[in-house]
């Protein structure tokens, strides 16, 4: 805090008194230490606390319901992601290295496996979705040890979608009220709001102004899809029913990825991802290798053992 000393105008002071308090002043800075900025603001360690919950171990299926329309390229690129996670074939920095560190949380490791697609092309609930929708489609596979993703293509309307969110997790009961499973939801923000959810393969809405990275599997939406996927998967591992791992209120949550916002590479800072590898041939930017040679670019995950957000490169 700075403290300023104000005279009145009719205050008398000496020669003798204002020398005296430029001696005490000149003293003062001879002794008293005034520290920089970096020793007033020191870096806290980054801790994700566990609340003792359910985290979601063993093989974990999961089901994918694709709303509206999407290629059977975008299909295939996300549907090789996931498969890409539990894949060790793949040259390092792979996805199944990067997914590892979820293996670090308590339980052991958590295999994904894909199981039932079911295509919803016809738009039947229409192309503006609320958090109701998102439920009663979530709700269509109810299975325990399982993830229900629902991904919506980029002429689906979600409520919260660029306002406040790209895609989130959460959890649906079945029938009786006891059978809790988790369900994601992540939409394709290509034509929407590619500065904000696709990021960094397009120019950021906000902040600072960098150029775009090339996407590595050549679909702006998509391979912004991967990234909050990504993102979202290692949240509902080890925070599938708000008791898991996090820091923060339980409604808003600073989880594996989500506290390492903006960081995919070593020597990142807002506006710029970190440097990551570049194709010398396509120019495209990944870090993560993966299943039918598939490349991807994957946010940085907390670490339990370094306190600390991990990067492949």
């Amino acid at each position: 805090m700075t403290h300023f000393v104000h005279f009145s105008l009719n205050m008398v002071v000496s020669n003798y008194k204002i020398a005296t308090m430029l001696l005490y002043a000149v003293l003062a800075l001879q002794f008293f230490h005034t520290p920089t900025v970096s020793e007033l603001v020191q870096e806290q360690p980054l801790i994700l606390k566990y609340h003792n919950g359910q985290l979601l171990k063993g093989q974990i299926t999961v089901n994918l319901i694709w709303y509206g329309s999407f290629t059977p390229i975008q299909r295939s690129i996300i549907v090789d992601f996931i498969n890409s996670l539990s894949y060790s074939s793949s040259p390092l920095p792979s996805a199944s290295s990067w997914w590892k560190t979820t293996e670090k949380y308590k339980g052991g490791s958590s295999v994904l496996v894909v199981g039932k697609q079911f295509l919803h092309p016809a738009y039947t609930l229409g192309k503006n979705l609320g958090g109701k929708d998102l439920l009663a489609l979530a709700s269509k596979f109810n299975q325990l040890s399982s993830i229900t993703v629902v991904l919506t293509a980029k002429d689906v309307a979600v409520e919260g979608f660029c306002v406040s969110r790209c895609g989130t997790h959460g959890s649906t009961r079945n029938v009786n009220g006891k059978l809790r499973s988790a369900y994601i939801w992540v939409g394709n923000s290509e034509t929407q709001c590619p500065g904000q959810c696709a990021w960094p393969f397009h120019q950021p809405l906000y902040g600072p102004q960098t150029p775009p990275l090339v996407a590595p599997n050549g679909d702006v939406g998509v391979d912004g899809i991967i990234i909050n996927l990504a993102t979202l998967l290692a949240g509902t591992v080890t925070n599938p029913f708000n008791n898991g791992y996090f820091q923060g209120p339980a409604t808003a949550p600073l989880e594996a990825v989500t506290a390492c916002t903006g960081v995919f590479g070593t020597g990142s800072y807002p506006g710029y991802p970190g440097r990551v590898i570049v194709d010398k041939v396509t120019g495209a930017s990944f870090n993560a290798h993966g299943a039918n040679g598939r490349r991807f670019l994957l946010p940085a995950m907390w670490d339990p053992q370094t306190q600390s957000c991990k990067t492949l490169v």
